[in-house]
């Protein structure tokens, strides 16, 4: 009797994500550039909402699934993302300002058209809602044209920080006995995971009155601190490359674990393909 992996192009793995609201849709992983790297990153839309995949590892472990064992205990996880971050380098690119020239006026599919990335495309619908609020936008025959706007961008990025700041308090001792200084600080370093250098986190740290060299420096040391994490002797999933082996190793004695992006998303979509057809909730 065939099994129900019997087949599989690729084994398969283990996806959370947010179940849909109607039992018979399904979401779609989308190929989109990482906002700060530029990387293919892997993404999940569904219900209208933009999620970026993770991945998580133990360094031994399996996982069962009815009656087959898969390898690859690794932990695929969705997380919810703003999407004016993701389309922040598109309208910035679209635009075409030079210096004192604000740039040009244009329509979505214009500003969606990424070659290589047909994943933009498949934004449409919610791009228009979300990029209102950093777009100056006109009107023209029904029609909508759109110009990012950095006024509305930086205070966007703004209330994103106050945003972050307002729920430190919340998350235990350490935090609530930071100063509020250290708090914009450590929120600036947050956003800056999405962000260019140039212009927005320049702008940001300017309009913040923080200092733009010693975010970079702090969130480096950070980057430095859980290396070892990333380096974790444990097999790599098919789209990601090896990182050199640690004997770094957490408190506890056991090997240091960070969560990661995953990158290269063609691969994803394959391995996907069977899971959401039984029942992950994608």
């Amino acid at each position: 009797m065939a099994s129900w992996h019997d087949g599989l192009a690729a084994p398969p793995r283990v996806l959370i994500s947010p179940r849909p609201s109607d039992a018979s849709a399904r979401g779609n992983v989308l190929s989109l550039r990482h906002p700060r790297s530029g990387d293919e990153t892997g993404y999940l839309f569904i219900d209208g909402q933009l999620q970026e995949i993770n991945w998580f590892k133990e360094r031994y472990g399996s996982w069962f699934l009815g009656d087959y064992v898969c390898e690859d205990g690794g932990l695929y996880y969705c997380t919810p993302v703003d999407p004016i971050f993701i389309f922040l380098p598109t309208f910035e690119a679209a635009r075409m300002s030079n210096g004192k020239d604000p740039g040009k006026f244009r329509q979505l599919d214009e500003i969606l058209y990424v070659e290589g990335y047909p994943g933009y495309q498949q934004l449409m619908n919610v791009s228009g809602h979300h990029m209102e609020l950093v777009c100056e936008v006109k009107e023209v025959a029904n029609m909508k044209f759109f110009r990012l706007d950095d006024s509305k961008v930086l205070s966007w990025l703004c209330c994103k920080v106050h945003n972050l700041k307002e729920v430190f308090p919340k998350l235990g001792k350490n935090y609530a006995a930071q100063l509020e200084k250290e708090q914009l600080k450590e929120a600036v370093q947050m956003i800056r995971e999405y962000l260019k250098d140039e212009p927005w986190l320049a702008l940001l740290c300017k309009k913040l009155q923080l200092d733009t060299n010693e975010i970079n420096d702090a969130t480096t040391k950070t980057n430095e601190a859980s290396f070892c994490a990333d380096s974790c002797p444990a097999p790599a999933p098919p789209s990601e490359s090896k990182a050199p082996n640690s004997s770094a190793k957490s408190s506890k004695g056991r090997p240091a674990k960070k969560p990661k992006v995953e990158v290269g998303s063609k691969n994803i979509k394959d391995m996907f393909r069977r899971v959401t057809r039984s029942g992950s909730g994608s």
